[in-house]
């Protein structure tokens, strides 16, 4: 079983309810009472510049496209790399990663 960092209660209430939403609908309502617009407009650029980062985009053509400082692509580009896989996981389930693979 993983061993998470940020393992407590508290998260396992918030990821649990994040699991009980069933559509994209229910998630914007979730999402916008939660969280900031920022936030969430960063959470989704973070996941936007993975994406890119695995169809190998240069960081400045990351930074043209989506707005995200170099520091925050670098800091994406190592949990992609050194992270927990959760990217990767994720990717993976929307079969991103397949894509990609083609796209080469």
């Amino acid at each position: 079983m993983y061993n998470s960092k940020i393992k407590s209660e508290q998260a396992d209430g918030l990821f649990d309810a994040v699991l009980s939403l069933e559509t994209r609908e229910e998630c914007y309502r979730f999402f916008e009472d939660i969280c900031t617009v920022k936030e969430i407009q960063a959470i989704a650029q973070r996941l936007h510049v993975v994406k890119l980062l695995i169809k190998n985009k240069t960081y400045h053509e990351i930074e043209k496209e989506t707005g995200a400082s170099t520091a925050t692509i670098s800091r994406i580009n190592r949990s992609l790399h050194y992270g927990s896989d959760g990217y990767k996981l994720v990717l993976d389930r929307l079969n991103f990663l397949d894509d990609a693979d083609k796209e080469d």
